[in-house]
């Protein structure tokens, strides 16, 4: 029986913790001092982020992971502000979005890293519908500024690709990195 150690998750999202809870994955949280670059190709970019996070967290394995939204070539991060969230939600409503993550495994000195992409179309959203959601909260700390697993469901037409990458972390890709996290042999 091969023994897993645990992970160190790089990342203060609740979204990432409660996938990785909901896997069985054996982790902890610590959150490394690290700047994120917030310009650049949105792969590129998520990869930069998680890489860093990855190689800044302690322990001898550790996951790095970032997300953004991407409409023309645009990143839209997580909104500052109730206005920025209304802009950017509505600049993405009637249309179809990209989200892109990545994640980057540090075991000891060894790095693999991973991207994943999901199209994503919201519906064209009304002025009462964007005042709606940008009351509930659900954007902040949120790339792109909405929620799929919870009220934000109702803003979106339909996807393509991992549900859960949208959500904060792409498990599918995280299984083809790391399988024994969830299934020890």
């Amino acid at each position: 029986m091969t023994t897993v150690r645990a992970l160190t998750l790089a990342s203060r999202s609740p979204q990432r913790r409660a996938i990785l809870t909901q896997l069985g994955v054996d982790f902890r949280v610590e959150v490394p001092a690290v700047e994120e670059t917030e310009e650049g190709v949105p792969r590129d970019l998520v990869l930069e982020n998680a890489r860093r996070k990855a190689e800044a967290g302690a322990g001898a394995l550790v996951l790095g992971v970032d997300t953004t939204v991407a409409l023309e070539g645009r990143s839209y991060g997580k909104p500052d502000s109730r206005e920025e969230a209304r802009a950017t939600l509505g600049a993405l409503g009637g249309r179809e979005h990209e989200v892109w993550s990545a994640i980057a495994l540090r075991d000891g000195g060894r790095l693999a890293t991973a991207t994943s992409r999901t199209r994503v179309r919201f519906r064209t959203l009304r002025a009462d519908e964007l005042d709606w959601y940008v009351s509930t909260e659900e954007w902040r700390g949120r790339a792109g500024g909405y929620a799929i697993q919870a009220r934000g469901a109702a803003l979106v037409e339909s996807i393509d690709g991992d549900f859960w990458n949208v959500v904060g972390l792409p498990v599918a890709a995280l299984m083809g990195l790391a399988p024994q996290l969830v299934v020890s042999a």
